[in-house]
């Protein structure tokens, strides 16, 4: 339902106000819960799948959707060709080797596995807040989108398409499949570890299950495994008594330094398994100091970045700089206006909205390994609780391979950062809606 007349609608003078009247006025439900579960169970192969996810995760689904205006999409995906354009260069290769761990020096030729590319929508486009080499949440939301129904008549007039494109696991297979032959040339994996540290502890533990089925649905075999219970010989990664082709990296440890990473670690330095995404991946690309050179149009001129990619990046990536003790003062007075983040951080942890911040917190961060970057507020979305409407955060993910879009998705949340455990929030899909509004009824 909407707060106001269908006809309000056809008022709006572009697709971006339209997109963000629906979003604090469109109250459908759009999600078909019992198609959810239907697709779920279809995917994994096993009934009562989807019951145990909704026991477990009972705020991993928003029951709405988030409208965003496919312009909007589209210079989203400007802004990733941009950062991959820009993170090609010599000249941003040897800053960010400055400050990259030795293993990822070494480059084996796998681009990333699904990518992910975060966003706020501001007034003026969209701010890239960060880039992440692990992404979570694809198979999830391919699997909400696919649950989708059509609400009320005039919303859907506006909206492009409320299905996803049949194709996502070919895509997924397709995307492995060219991970391994850009290190080895030709074939494709046999089999595949998709490896994190106590899976099925893990809050993902479920999206890793219907990456499973997927790829093994498509003729790869496919194992979920502790990197601690990995075997390495010197010439294969083993798996128990299965020699493992491909590892689809899920850890948080992107140097692989930790103790119990031993044999994947040393299988990757060797080039005897292709481990996708890999420390290479994520120092050159999805390192929060890479976000001082993005946002730094002078440096990037220097190295050569084409004009419209660095007026792209210009308007798109808040100012991020390191914080030591020449700027620590500023920054504190300035704290209101910033967002403080680990160089090295994930999943939002131990992040912080500066206003947010106490002088306990503020002296951990200025001990060093932090970013602070130019706070981007996040646009929102209203569903109704209780029958009153309630605000919630947003921000969108593009999942990309090669630069490639797979797939959108938003997270509603409320407090400083993404949760997934606020009641109402969690995944939402994206709706994308026409440039054309103008002829609503």
């Amino acid at each position: 339902m909407l707060t106001d007349r269908p006809g309000d609608l056809s008022s709006m003078p572009s697709a971006d106000d339209a997109a963000d009247r629906l979003n604090h006025a469109c109250f459908c439900i759009t999600l078909d819960q019992q198609a959810l579960i239907r697709q779920l169970d279809i995917e994994i192969g096993t009934p009562g799948f989807a019951a145990a996810l909704a026991g477990s995760h009972p705020s991993l689904f928003s029951n709405v959707p988030v409208f965003v205006s496919k312009e909007t999409v589209k210079a989203m995906e400007s802004v990733v060709a941009a950062v991959e354009a820009a993170a090609q260069l010599p000249g941003f290769q040897a800053a960010a080797a400055a400050w990259a761990p030795p293993i990822s020096v070494a480059n084996f030729g796998p681009v990333g596995a699904l990518m992910g590319y975060d966003f706020h929508i501001a007034a003026t486009g969209p701010r890239l807040i960060e880039v992440n080499t692990n992404a979570g949440g694809a198979f999830l939301n391919h699997a909400l989108a696919a649950a989708q129904r059509a609400c009320c008549q005039e919303v859907q007039s506006l909206v492009e398409t409320i299905v996803p494109p049949g194709n996502f696991g070919e895509k997924i297979a397709t995307m492995f499949i060219s991970e391994w032959q850009r290190q080895r040339g030709v074939g494709r994996p046999a089999t595949i570890a998709i490896v994190d540290d106590g899976p099925e502890e893990q809050f993902m533990f479920p999206e890793f299950e219907l990456a499973r089925s997927l790829l093994e649905a498509r003729g790869i075999t496919t194992v979920i495994v502790d990197p601690a219970a990995l075997r390495f010989d010197g010439s294969t990664l083993w798996s128990g008594d299965l020699a493992i082709d491909l590892v689809y990296n899920r850890l948080v440890d992107f140097a692989l330094a930790e103790a119990r990473h031993d044999a994947l670690r040393a299988a990757y330095e060797t080039g005897k398994v292709v481990l996708t995404p890999n420390p290479h991946n994520h120092a050159f690309l999805a390192d929060k100091r890479n976000l001082m050179l993005l946002s730094d149009p002078g440096l990037l001129e220097t190295w050569g970045l084409a004009t419209e990619y660095r007026k792209i990046l210009h308007a798109s990536v808040p100012t991020t700089i390191t914080i030591d003790a020449s700027n620590a003062d500023h920054l504190w007075t300035d704290r209101r206006n910033q967002f403080f983040k680990p160089a090295g951080g994930h999943g939002s942890k131990a992040a912080y909205r500066g206003e947010k911040v106490t002088r306990k917190v503020w002296a951990e961060i200025v001990q060093g390994g932090y970013v602070a970057q130019a706070y981007a507020p996040p646009s929102s979305r209203v569903i109704v609780q209780d029958g009153s409407p309630v605000e919630f955060k947003l921000d969108v993910r593009l999942y990309t391979y090669a630069g490639a879009t797979l797939l959108a998705a938003a997270r509603l949340y409320q407090g400083q950062t993404t949760n997934m455990r606020t009641p109402g929030g969690g995944f939402a899909p994206v709706l994308t809606i026409e440039t054309n509004v103008s002829s609503t009824s």
